[in-house]
């Protein structure tokens, strides 16, 4: 097992240096892995460690980012001393978070190979670890468990498909004992480690909640889309993707109440597709990149990327999209702000989402005649109350997980 899954890593390693050729974020994932080891030499001389502990947090991408980032936090109001490496599996979290002031040291994590995993533990030396969620190297789990550091997983999702509960998992079903704790997001992952004989775990929740509260608590204000928005009800469609829009042009064209105003914020927001999207446009819209314009729109359409989490505020419904292709965006965001939130099919995995559809305070449509009817469901006042409270309900139950994991790791190190 251990030689045919380096030997598929070899492989996978192989076919992104092709692909690097005709890829940017291909060529990113290599350039960034490229004479690794001299370069995390250079970081770390270019930074002296000192006599303090360094401890490693580990981020597949940006979403696994903010994951970890309240417990980063967290763990520096405490020790400030303390030296904080952060790695990325992919270029999407490393390229926007590379200059992320709470972290000493920022780099790629090594392909998972034997050789690499030792080197990097040498290299580093970290005194404990951190992983995020689903990331679970084999090699650099077992290099750190050789070395006798500490590890921990936090904001950790277990399923029963996974190779650890699998007959054919091999050495792998012992990973989830390799970590010295495991901070599980719900109870049936705890249900699952316990059926299978672990009990390092506790349940804590998902730390991106404690993340979504303190961006609500602090968002800044953005006078343009306020005046945009003055008294209104507004829209915010978030993280839209072509799916999403076929559903949502029309509705806005035709059936967008007198009164409302829309804000869309899409994930892609090259110049090509913003383009698609003001061409489809029948209301009155206006680009945040033109500025202040006394223009009466009703729709502003946001072509820039930071902004959404702190949009929410100016918002009464949320559109959250993703869930008609490769998985649903952010609903914590908005339901941070006390948002009801609708989105597309593709939700079931998402703890949040199923919680949300269940309690009332979100909706999944599959079409534009569901779309119009969760809509129209929330223009009562006294249904719109209920709807958000259930939405803000599950961020108030869930929050703390950041601080118990916090807690652990300072008494750890």
């Amino acid at each position: 097992m251990h030689f045919f899954y380096t030997l598929i890593l070899q492989f996978y390693g192989l076919l992104l240096r092709l692909a690097a050729f005709f890829n940017p974020k291909a060529a990113q994932w290599v350039a960034g892995r490229r004479r690794w080891r001299s370069r995390h030499q250079a970081l770390l001389e270019g930074t002296p460690r000192g006599p303090v502990p360094l401890l490693w947090v580990h981020c597949a991408s940006l979403g696994e980012f903010e994951q970890g980032r309240p417990v980063i936090e967290q763990l520096k109001a405490v020790h400030p001393e303390w030296k904080i490496l952060l790695t990325f599996f992919s270029p999407s979290g490393y390229e926007v978070r590379k200059n992320y002031q709470e972290a000493d040291y920022i780099t790629y994590l090594p392909l998972d190979t034997p050789a690499n995993a030792r080197d990097f533990v040498a290299l580093w030396e970290p005194t404990a670890a951190v992983f995020v969620k689903y990331e679970f190297w084999y090699h650099h789990l077992n290099a750190l468990r050789e070395a006798g550091v500490p590890i921990v997983l936090v904001s950790a999702l277990f399923r029963p498909g996974q190779l650890f509960f699998r007959w054919f998992g091999g050495p792998f079903q012992q990973v989830p004992g390799w970590f010295h704790h495991i901070f599980v997001q719900n109870e049936n992952s705890a249900k699952l480690l316990a059926a299978y004989g672990f009990d390092n775990f506790s349940v804590a929740g998902d730390t991106r909640v404690d993340r979504v509260r303190q961006i609500a608590e602090t968002a800044p204000s953005f006078p343009l889309v306020e005046n945009f928005a003055g008294t209104s009800p507004v829209l915010v469609i978030g993280s839209s993707w072509p799916e999403d829009e076929a559903l949502l042009l029309p509705f806005l064209n035709e059936q967008l109440p007198v009164g409302w105003k829309a804000i869309i914020a899409p994930h892609q927001v090259d110049e090509g597709h913003i383009r698609q999207i003001l061409k489809k446009l029948k209301l009155p819209f206006r680009r945040y990149s033109e500025g202040e314009k006394e223009t009466g729109a009703r729709v502003l359409v946001i072509d820039n990327v930071g902004m959404l989490s702190a949009l929410y505020q100016y918002g009464r419904i949320a559109y959250i999209g993703g869930a008609f292709g490769s998985g649903l965006h952010n609903t914590l965001e908005p339901i941070a702000f006390g948002l009801p939130v609708i989105f597309g099919p593709g939700f079931r995995k998402f703890e949040e989402a199923r919680y949300l559809v269940q309690s009332g305070g979100g909706f999944s449509i599959s079409g534009p005649e569901e779309l119009q009817d969760a809509f129209s469901s929330l223009l009562g006042e006294e249904a719109y109350r209920r709807a958000s409270e259930k939405a803000r309900d599950y961020v108030l139950r869930n929050s703390g997980a950041s601080r118990k994991a916090a807690a652990y790791i300072r008494e750890l190190i």
